[in-house]
C-alpha cells in the first residue's frame, strides 16, 4: 500500500482554492489540474509499505509531539520558474513550526528504515502539472492582472496517516489515522 502523511485542508478554505481553480482552468485547459477534494499538504511522502507494518507506522506517529500553530495559503506561481512552467502552486505561510513538524516526522519514520529528506521543506499545494509543454503559460496573465490570492488560515491541530489507492482519473486518497497535536 501506497502511504504518506499531511495536513488536511477545512472545507472552507478548500472551497475558496475551488473556485481559484475553476477561474484559472480557462487560462490553462491542456493542463493536468488536481481534483480540489485531494488538496492537502503533504508532510512526508512515504511510498509502498508491506500492510503488515501499518501498526509500525502509526506507533512511530503518534510519538511525535508538536503545539497546534496556524498556516495561511495565499499566492500562486511556478515551479521550476515562470518562463519554464511544470507545475501550478498555492504558497503556504506557516513560519518554522510547519517545516519542524515535517522534520520531527521525518526523524520518527527513519527508525523505522525510512528515508530522510535530502531536500529542505517546501510547503505547497499543487493546483495543476504542465500536461504538454508550455500548457501552464497561459496562467501568467491571471497572475499578472489579479491581486495575489488570499484563500485563507487554518490552525493546524492535526495530521493524518493517509493511504494513496491510484487510479483511472487520479490518486484517491484514504485517512488510515489522525494524529494529535498539542
Amino acid at each position: 500500500m501506497r502511504i504518506f502523511i499531511a495536513l488536511d485542508i477545512p472545507d472552507e478554505i478548500r472551497g475558496r482554492m475551488e473556485e481559484y481553480m475553476e477561474r484559472a482552468r480557462q487560462y490553462a485547459p491542456e493542463a493536468r489540474w488536481v481534483r480540489t477534494e485531494g488538496l492537502h499538504l503533504t508532510l512526508k511522502f512515504v511510498g509502498e509499505v508491506n500492510e503488515s507494518r501499518l501498526q509500525e507506522f502509526k506507533g512511530a506517529l503518534s510519538a511525535v509531539r508538536a503545539a497546534s500553530f496556524d498556516v495561511g495559503f495565499e499566492n500562486a506561481g511556478f515551479f521550476p520558474t515562470s518562463k519554464s512552467p511544470r507545475v501550478f502552486w498555492i504558497g503556504v505561510q506557516a513560519g518554522e513550526a510547519l517545516p519542524q513538524l515535517a522534520a520531527h516526522i521525518d526523524q520518527s519514520l527513519r527508525k523505522m528504515g525510512v528515508a530522510c529528506e535530502e531536500r529542505d521543506y517546501n510547503p505547497h499545494l499543487t493546483l495543476a502539472r504542465a500536461g504538454t509543454p508550455g500548457s501552464l503559460k497561459g496562467l501568467a496573465p491571471l497572475l499578472e492582472l489579479e491581486a495575489p490570492p488570499q484563500f485563507g488560515t487554518m490552525t493546524v491541530r492535526e495530521f493524518f496517516l493517509f493511504q494513496s489507492q491510484l487510479g483511472k482519473g487520479g490518486a484517491k486518497y484514504i485517512k488510515l489515522e489522525k494524529f494529535v497535536l498539542g
